[in-house]
């Protein structure tokens, strides 16, 4: 490696790794971030040039760098598949601690409740999936679980299997959501009917649905908030 691409050239207080025992990880950039997670340049480039061309990538997004796959990193030059799937394990890590601190709370009382926990699971996926939260009586969250992949219609979602689930989870309330990738909040008529469906459905088994809550990017659309439900 070449002496003044190497960042064990740098001095002490400007490399990442001792930068983050000294000052704490608050105090790094992104970049420096995802520098320790490459740990090691190229013969040409830094760890440091290579977080940074992968944050440009990403337009400088944390966001965006979430939705970005492992054959797309590895698209620039440098990283590797080993490095690839570290960045792409660290940012899952990130949405399942989001997750994780949204199912704390006591119970899922509003939509923004469900949407805390809902948007990390969703919002970056570049494909439609469809969620379901089972809810106790009180509203809290027994479970989450992913129903299918794809396309949102009555045919692909299988309500009986969402029904039998509330049974076997012992749930008595009912919050589902699916994201849209397109960026629109909007309702389709397919989302509209399958409510529907659900809601009758569920109400014969004395089980509410309480909301559909639709993801698009950071932001999302409760379809009981619109008096859709």
């Amino acid at each position: 490696m070449q002496e003044s691409k190497s960042i064990k050239n740098w001095s002490e207080d400007e490399r990442p790794r001792e930068k983050m025992l000294q000052k704490g990880a608050a105090a790094l950039t992104d970049a420096e971030l995802l520098a320790i997670l490459i740990s090691s340049g190229t013969r040409e480039r830094s760890a440091l040039d290579l977080a940074r061309d992968i944050l440009g990538l990403a337009h400088n997004n944390l966001r965006e760098l979430g939705r970005i796959g492992i054959p797309e990193l590895q698209k620039i030059k440098g990283i590797g598949e080993a490095r690839a799937i570290t960045i792409s394990a660290a940012m899952e890590l990130g949405r399942r601690r989001q997750v994780s601190e949204g199912m704390d709370r006591v119970a899922v009382k509003t939509s923004k409740d469900a949407a805390t926990i809902l948007l990390p699971l969703l919002q970056d996926l570049n494909h439609e999936v469809f969620c379901v939260m089972y809810l106790n009586q009180a509203g809290r969250l027994i479970r989450h679980e992913f129903i299918s992949s794809g396309g949102l219609t009555a045919t692909v979602v299988d309500i009986r299997m969402i029904l039998k689930n509330c049974l076997l989870y012992n749930a008595n309330q009912l919050i589902i959501a699916h994201n849209h990738p397109s960026g629109s909040k909007k309702p389709s008529d397919a989302d509209k009917k399958l409510t529907l469906q659900l809601r009758e459905a569920a109400e014969l088994m004395s089980i509410t649905l309480r909301d559909h809550i639709i993801i698009a990017g950071n932001e999302y659309l409760s379809m009981s908030d619109e008096g859709l439900v």
